[in-house]
């Protein structure tokens, strides 16, 4: 599938064995993704809540309770409820410099718990809440602790992971954030059920699980070789690099990443060096790889997939229920990715998946333009599962795809000494689409109605061309040979590669 964009997926292979250590720390770690998945799946159940609405959002309840105040589109349009799920990701988008500075300084392993020190804090101000400051200020703490998360973890997984098991290892992230979102929504099915209309705190306060599942494992987890060599840990990075690898003969792997660590301690502002030429492609891909993945629609439908269910007439119950549906799909399609992208590789999975959102968007755009209005709703219960059917292959496409794949390609892809730097502005751009994305979504589908689902169709369509065009393929390749094995071979970003280029003078630097 790579044609004549795609890379070489040669390179040398360093003697491994899939050890204990290195799938306890994996699994360990990823628990982060758990924390991200729950905080996504369990803001559009809470916020289908008549309780929570009447409590907090006693507007958007109003709208709920007498038929006909707005329109099937414009129930939840309000700022302030999209505040509720957008302000953990501005936060994150803050928090991310500062989980730059601690990734690279302190390494990995605090920085996660660091993250799940915040992740505990903000889940007790959201079950707590007695009004909507407290209720921010919770989300604002959660937000700060997926920065740290979604800075670190993916650098570890992609450190300590075997080569030809790097992608499978790095997607448990992902496949953990899909497991949160599906946890969400079956808690979300059950609260909603509860009198008494306290069914939303136990919603918000059981993400104290996952978040002590995260502290916990920062803690007996190993830093990996490379946070540790960086720092000048020599012996306890090459100690660990044996445990890890369960071989003796380490040798030119510890060499190789010594090499580039040294490489790594000559640069002196970190961002500064991102924008060097040679670091230009991988900086592109990771920036238009977060911006793509939130302009698929994927989040707009995870975060308020009940609240998108009760919009095209499914009642409560039945919303949540499909919602739960949607989950499922996530998870199981996820792991499609975890068997297949060492296998079938990067590009094969996103352009596929392209094609399958594309399509399955535009089905639910023609069935909601054609049937459901604005003071009328004419879906009926075949084409109401048809719709479901669409947004299912949606959510699997992405699950198998843009979804784990957004998070794993940058990550392996910086250079070492724009390793830290690289994982942040993808982070940070990440988060301030998602923030953009959920802060605009119901008033978007208000605005916009079935349109919206044509608006992110075309997204869909110019980001699968990108991918054909100017994403190599990276599979098998080893983490501190990517220069060499991939972006020197690619038909495009070649150009980037060489230190010097021809001037009237000879040879000069390449800025």
């Amino acid at each position: 599938m790579a044609g004549g964009f795609g890379a070489a997926t040669g390179g040398k292979e360093f003697e491994a064995k899939i050890t204990t250590l290195v799938i306890i720390s994996c699994i360990m770690a990823a628990t982060g993704g758990l924390m991200f998945g729950y905080d996504v799946g369990i803001s559009g159940g809470v916020t289908s809540m008549p309780e929570f609405l009447k409590e907090f959002f006693p507007v958007v309840y109003k709208n709920q309770q007498i038929p006909g105040l707005a329109g099937n589109y414009c129930k939840y349009d309000n700022q302030g409820l999209q505040l509720f799920t957008s302000s953990l990701y501005l936060a994150a988008l803050i928090s991310t410099f500062f989980a730059s500075y601690t990734t690279k300084t302190l390494g990995r392993k605090i920085t996660m718990l660091i993250a799940g020190n915040l992740f505990l804090v903000g889940t007790a101000f959201n079950a707590a809440a007695v009004n909507l400051p407290m209720l921010i200020v919770g989300r604002l703490l959660l937000g700060c602790g997926v920065g740290f998360a979604n800075q670190a973890i993916p650098l570890f997984l992609s450190e300590i992971a075997p080569t030809r098991i790097r992608g499978a290892l790095n997607i448990l992230f992902q496949l953990n954030i899909t497991i949160g979102i599906l946890v969400a929504n079956l808690i979300n099915y059950g609260t909603a059920k509860l009198a008494h209309g306290y069914g939303w705190r136990i919603s918000l306060g059981l993400a104290g699980i996952p978040a002590l599942l995260l502290t916990v494992g920062s803690l007996m987890v190993v830093d990996t070789p490379n946070s540790l060599i960086a720092r000048g840990k020599l012996e306890e990075g090459k100690a660990i690099l044996r445990r890890i690898r369960g071989a003796d003969n380490v040798d030119p792997e510890y060499s190789e990443i010594v090499e580039a660590s040294r490489a790594a301690a000559e640069v002196k502002n970190p961002f500064q060096n991102l924008l060097k030429r040679r670091n230009r492609p991988t900086l592109v891909i990771a920036i238009m790889m977060q911006i793509f993945q939130q302009f698929t629609g994927i989040n707009a439908i995870m975060f308020y997939a009940p609240v998108l269910f009760q919009t095209l007439g499914f009642k409560s119950d039945a919303s949540l229920y499909s919602a739960v549906i949607t989950g499922l799909v996530n998870v199981l399609s996820t792991l499609v990715s975890v068997v297949f992208v060492d296998k079938a590789g990067r590009r094969m999975l996103l352009i596929e998946a392209g094609v399958q959102m594309f399509l399955s968007q535009m089905g639910v755009a023609i069935v909601m333009g054609l049937k459901v209005k604005d003071h009328s709703n004419n879906l009926g219960h075949g084409l109401g599962v048809l719709v479901l059917v669409f947004v299912c292959s949606f959510v699997a496409s992405f699950a198998w795809s843009w979804g784990p794949l957004g998070w794993l390609i940058p990550s392996e892809t910086f250079a070492v000494e724009a390793r830290s730097a690289g994982q942040s502005v993808a982070v940070s751009t990440n988060m301030l689409f998602t923030f953009v994305i959920a802060q605009a979504f119901l008033s978007m589908l208000c605005h916009m109605k079935f349109g919206i689902f044509i608006f992110f169709s075309g997204w869909v369509l110019v980001m699968t061309l990108f991918a054909i065009f100017f994403i190599p393929e990276t599979k098998n390749i080893p983490i501190d040979e990517m220069n060499d094995q991939v972006w020197k071979k690619h038909w495009y970003w070649k150009r980037y590669m060489d230190d010097f280029q021809d001037g009237p003078n000879g040879k000069y630097p390449q800025v």
